[in-house]
């Protein structure tokens, strides 16, 4: 099954409590707390609180989005507190500061060595450790991506997916084959991509059979996922309200 769900990054100039309540009324069942403004390090009672208010609601946690850099040589310790705190199964992280074609052999190795370290000490306290698909990282292509999930293999270590902007959608259905055996968590969204190397979002409903596709092919794992809503066409709250219709419907076919 796919569950659908949304990154609370995406409603962030939003509190909490108001991220709980479009959530909610939005129909959809999972969040990811953001590990800045919503759920900072450090803050133990605010990451409880917030993780009581998520249960009570009927929503579920599906991860938390630590924005830990893997291989930068910073501290794990702030982040674990934070996503137990939280009761939180899962935390995504990024691998690496480089994107692949920059990375040295050294620096690929360093990002693989802190990858099965903090790997290690999820698996200790029962958390998952999930890489997101992301530019100027060891993911920021399918191949490279791939790669990267051969060197951390761990009990503990999954991925989230998401398609490559400016790629089309049969070579995005490749890389989302080659990651199935380690899929988790999709981040949901449509943009595109400027000559200029810019980003612009659009709903979500202009890419639904894209979408579906992506869908359909994830259900051959036989696992269950949750999809992520991740941003929205100009912030708006308006546009996430669509775009959740537009999930929803799409997790239900």
């Amino acid at each position: 099954m796919i569950y659908p769900g949304m990154c609370s990054l995406t409603l962030g100039r939003l509190s909490p409590d108001e991220v709980i309540a479009q959530v909610t009324q939005a129909g959809l069942t999972h969040i990811e707390w953001w590990g800045k403004d919503h759920v900072p390090l450090g803050d133990v009672a605010v990451a409880t609180e917030i993780g009581e208010r998520t249960r009570e609601a009927g929503l579920v946690i599906s991860t938390y989005g630590s924005y830990y850099r893997v291989g930068a040589g910073e501290g794990f310790d702030d982040v674990l507190q934070a996503a137990r705190a939280l009761k939180a199964p899962a935390i995504r992280v990024w691998a690496g500061v480089r994107g692949s074609g920059e990375c040295s052999g050294q620096q690929r190795a360093a990002v693989v060595d802190d990858s099965l370290r903090i790997a290690d000490l999820c698996a200790e306290v029962g958390l998952e450790l999930v890489f997101e698909y992301h530019g100027g990282t060891l993911t920021d292509t399918h191949e490279s991506a791939v790669a990267f999930a051969d060197s951390v293999q761990h009990p503990a270590v999954r991925f989230g997916w998401q398609p490559r902007t400016g790629v089309s959608v049969s070579e995005n259905q490749q890389g989302l084959r080659g990651m199935l055996p380690r899929l988790t968590t999709l981040h949901v969204f449509n943009w595109s991509r400027r000559e200029d190397g810019a980003f612009l979002r659009h709903p979500l409903g202009e890419a639904v059979d894209e979408w579906q596709g992506y869908f359909e092919t994830i259900t051959e794992t036989g696992r269950d996922h949750v999809a992520l809503l991740e941003f929205a066409k100009d912030n708006s709250v308006e546009q996430f309200e669509e775009d959740a219709r537009v999930l929803l419907e799409l997790t239900r076919r």
